[in-house]
């Protein structure tokens, strides 16, 4: 594991206007450090609003954007992302991925890539990375812009969809693998299985789902507008699952994608 990525941040997809704000502004308030956002969100400048009320200093975060399928081009990728810049009021941000492949665009992974590389090496992204890739679309960014330049692969991940293949290759090649949608939409929060590995912990659901993506080495980035949860999402951190439960919940697995809009996702391993 390259640890580039924090382990724990707050997610802020399907959140907008004042919602974000008190979200990301309670998340900073409660010791989250780390954001995640994105240009098709359409909340960078709320996010940006929430950090410059909660008054912590621009380097003990780590913020997170990604550029939308439009912005792929030679000569859209880096104007895009300084829009992204200035809603952000930041210089630089610390991780920028290419949101989904996107095949339907007709821009190769290599040419997206490369200009994505541009920008890092500009000094508008300190690492970057990809998301929504399976294998094969990896291997093409690899071979684009070498491994060393690839922080993560931002992919949906739950007890109800592992993504095995994919999650072996990337920790082989020492990627950084990001969950999102750890609690599948919430569908796994009544899942019996779970309930009974939270009773043993006196911990909730949430707590045992979010434990479990990073105990095999995930980040995690759940979102959530309530205080105590997003207190108690945290607390996961402190939770130490027993080979025996960690067995229950690899058991779990029903390729439950929740996310795979078509012309953007690519053909899933």
């Amino acid at each position: 594991m390259n640890t580039i990525i924090p382990q724990f941040g707050v997610g802020t997809f399907r959140l907008t206007g004042q919602t974000v704000i008190d979200s990301v502004k309670t998340a900073l308030d409660v010791g989250y450090r780390a954001i995640d956002t994105a240009q098709i969100y359409g909340n960078e400048a709320e996010v940006c609003q929430a950090i410059a009320e909660s008054q912590i200093n621009r380097n003990e975060l780590f913020i997170t954007t990604k550029i939308w399928t439009e912005h792929y081009s030679a000569d859209k990728l880096i104007p895009s992302l300084k829009d992204s810049l200035h809603k952000l009021r930041t210089d630089a941000v610390d991780l920028t991925l290419i949101h989904w492949p996107a095949p339907s665009t007709g821009i190769s992974v290599a040419e997206m890539m490369q200009n994505l590389l541009q920008a890092k090496q500009q000094g508008l992204t300190k690492h970057i990375g990809i998301s929504n890739f399976n294998i094969d679309l990896t291997q093409q960014a690899i071979a684009a812009v070498g491994v060393e330049n690839i922080a993560t692969n931002q992919i949906e991940l739950s007890p109800y969809l592992q993504n095995r293949k994919v999650v072996e290759f990337l920790q082989a090649q020492n990627i950084d693998v990001t969950s999102y949608m750890t609690l599948a939409y919430g569908k796994v929060l009544q899942d019996p299985v779970l309930a009974e590995i939270a009773q043993h912990h006196q911990a909730s659901t949430a707590q045992i789902a979010l434990a479990w993506a990073l105990q095999k080495g995930f980040s995690v980035i759940p979102s959530s507008t309530k205080h105590e949860n997003l207190i108690a999402n945290l607390k996961a951190q402190d939770i130490q699952l027993t080979a025996e439960e960690m067995q229950m919940i690899a058991e779990l697995e029903r390729n439950g994608r929740e996310v795979d809009p078509e012309g953007l996702a690519p053909i899933w391993d």
